[in-house]
């Protein structure tokens, strides 16, 4: 977020544009996550007994998926060892997902745990009985006394409200936000939604507010992407081994 203005911006959130196709992997993008494949770039699929469809998982840690693996390379050393870890863009997986909705393959997001746990704590701060949250959580920072005023991010003409995918980088934009307007920044509460929501709401619902929307990966799947690409003229993620 550095160099970059932030304000606030009065939005419903919890509305959101129907947009295109095109118009939701834009917004979706500039977001890594991981999944297994194999040497040819196809998902791991695994179905189980008794089930109708096959699942791929499409994690939104590095580390989580890498861990996966370790495991999986212990419990079925042959099927571990010829898959991968690889980085690819939440539109790819919105896109692949469109395409495999008649066919028996279902793509699930698997959280980052200490972000569900925070979700679960700050839902209960704010009063819902919720014991468990069976999304990917995504944290934004709302003007307390404002109504539906979020912390958003100034470009050009446009602005966007900022959607966190770790309260820990939301935080650490509130801090800096507080050296340059303490008044807006004192006054901030984090709300939880999840990715699963947005997506949906971008894709069904009426309210052109929504496309002002700007989600923020994990600061470390950022690290990890840039550092797969100082060697390449266009730089293209490769699969972690």
């Amino acid at each position: 977020m550095g160099g970059v203005m932030l304000t606030t911006l009065q939005v419903g959130i919890q509305r959101a544009f129907a947009l295109t196709d095109e118009q939701v992997m834009e917004q979706l993008r500039g977001v890594p996550v991981f999944m297994l494949t194999d040497q040819r770039g196809a998902p791991l699929e695994a179905r189980a007994e008794g089930q109708d469809q096959s699942v791929t998982g499409v994690f939104i840690s590095q580390q989580d998926a890498a861990n996966f693996l370790t495991s999986l390379r212990q419990n079925n050393p042959q099927l571990g060892q010829s898959v991968q870890v690889s980085p690819v863009s939440l539109a790819e997986v919105y896109q692949l997902a469109r395409r495999s909705e008649d066919s028996d393959l279902r793509f699930q997001f698997v959280p980052m745990q200490p972000q569900v746990q925070t979700a679960v704590t700050l839902l209960q701060q704010s009063g819902q009985n919720v014991q468990e949250f069976n999304s990917v959580p995504l944290f934004m920072a709302r003007l307390s006394n404002e109504g539906d005023r979020y912390l958003s991010i100034q470009q050009g003409e446009q602005a966007a409200v900022l959607l966190f995918f770790k309260r820990e980088d939301l935080q650490a934009t509130i801090d800096r936000l507080q050296q340059e307007q303490p008044d807006v920044a004192s006054q901030m509460t984090i709300q939880v939604t999840s990715l699963e929501g947005i997506i949906e709401q971008l894709r069904e619902s009426e309210d052109a507010a929504a496309s002002q929307i700007l989600l923020v990966p994990p600061r470390e799947s950022i690290d990890y992407i840039r550092q797969l690409q100082p060697q390449q003229g266009q730089p293209q993620p490769q699969p972690q081994q």
